[in-house]
């Protein structure tokens, strides 16, 4: 599938594949959109020093990185694992801009890391920073009550309309600790519904900058 490396409107790039018109991160800001629905509507809620976190979705590794960058301001301890059935080759994820949008020129070995480090290894990639790359379907996750919060990042639902579904999020649900958090982009009534369905308590929050709404569950 072709693929190409686009300019957001924040002017964080992301890849875009044109045969399904649809983008690794939102056309209104790859950098804007991970801050606000990863970062501030996900790991802000949580004040323990330890926190494990599931992403659906590696893609280009910026979630991570982002999420990198905020454990080094709390001192927090992250054990982070990230699921990509496709994963990106790390000759086109350090094409991404990222660390010089971020001014953080000081953690390129960081981001370079996470994208050289082997997958399906657990690797500490900073101090309380540990990283582990699944190569796997979501439809193929067997975790239970492992994480603290989940960033829910897959491609849309007019594209992979079977990625959102109650058969995912019950996955999603039992991966999950009691009280953990599930946050995504997304909000549509039936991604909302099969998150009900599954046992989540669903709120609707403000999307991030081009989007209306975003969608935060938890498991109770």
């Amino acid at each position: 599938m072709k693929r190409e490396i686009l300019t957001t409107k924040d002017g964080s790039t992301t890849i875009h594949l044109p045969d399904w018109d649809e983008s690794y991160h939102s056309k209104h800001g790859a950098i804007q959109e991970a801050y606000h629905v990863f970062i501030k509507s996900g790991f802000s809620l949580f004040e323990q020093n330890k926190l494990s976190i599931l992403e659906i979705g590696f893609g280009t590794g910026l979630n991570a990185f982002i999420t990198y960058l905020e454990a080094q301001k709390s001192t927090k301890s992250i054990d982070y694992v990230g699921v990509e059935a496709y994963p990106v080759a790390a000759e086109e994820a350090l094409q991404m801009n990222y660390v010089s949008e971020l001014n953080a020129s000081n953690e390129l070995e960081i981001f370079n890391s996470m994208h050289s480090t082997d997958w399906e290894t657990r690797c500490l990639i900073a101090s309380e920073f540990y990283l582990t790359k699944r190569k796997q379907f979501f439809q193929d996750i067997t975790d239970e009550n492992a994480f603290d919060l989940i960033y829910f990042d897959a491609f849309g639902f007019r594209v992979q309309p079977e990625l959102w579904s109650f058969e995912i999020f019950q996955k999603m649900y039992k991966a999950l600790k009691l009280n953990g958090v599930l946050v995504t982009y997304a909000c549509r009534s039936s991604i909302k519904n099969a998150m009900i369905e599954c046992g989540f308590k669903v709120e609707k929050l403000p999307g991030a900058p081009g989007k209306r709404e975003m969608l935060r569950a938890i498991k109770i």
